[in-house]
């Protein structure tokens, strides 16, 4: 073996980046943009570009006046500048049988496909999750698909059957959300049956 050649030991491992944490108010122009050039790379639609979801998030700053804990955040990881997965956590205000009650809402879970098989999502996940684990949030309440409920469920969520509307809609009764699974974490929460309201869209 030439000298210039690596070993198998030498060759360096890649390395996983870092978590990075950033409330929405303090997300620039710039990551915005980064973080919505991987949105629209995982969820691809013709009205929709990196600009203009950038701007979505951009709207987004400056609305949220409630305790520091449980402010709108996003979990990240980048590399060579680019965002290569995130996950986000809004504060939503639901209503159940048992009143109204501020849940973390779990949103934009997503990885760049070219670097799948690095464990990138089971991270972001979990580190979203840890607002929970912490006790900044009772519980977690999001969407999913049929194929990716058994993630979830491996990570101790679970699925709810609950009626999912938005009161504050055109049409109250339509369900706000788009994907088949809705599920809350941790599995053990307290959960009420009836009806919940999103009193909002879907996220």
């Amino acid at each position: 073996m030439g000298k210039d050649t690596p070993s198998q030991s030498e060759t360096p491992e890649i390395e996983t980046p870092e978590i990075e944490t950033w409330y929405v108010d303090d997300i620039d122009p710039a990551l915005a943009l980064e973080i919505s050039k991987l949105l629209c790379t995982v969820w691809p639609k013709p009205d929709r570009t990196p600009e203009s979801r950038a701007q979505q998030l951009a709207e987004e700053q400056g609305k949220y006046s409630g305790p520091k804990s449980q402010a709108p955040r996003s979990f990240l990881m980048r590399e060579h500048g680019r965002v290569i997965a995130h996950s986000a956590i809004l504060p939503r205000k639901i209503r159940t049988s048992q009143g109204e009650h501020v849940v973390a809402g779990l949103a934009k879970v997503c990885s760049d496909p070219k670097q799948r098989g690095r464990g990138l999502g089971e991270r972001i996940v979990r580190a979203a999750l840890q607002v929970v684990d912490s006790g900044e949030f009772e519980v977690m309440l999001f969407q999913t698909s049929i194929e990716v409920r058994p993630f979830y469920e491996k990570h101790g969520a679970r699925e709810i059957e609950n009626r999912i509307v938005n009161s504050l809609a055109d049409d109250p009764d339509a369900n706000p959300f788009w994907d088949r699974v809705v599920m809350i974490y941790p599995s053990d929460a307290e959960w009420p049956e009836g009806v919940v309201d999103l009193l909002g869209p879907g996220f």
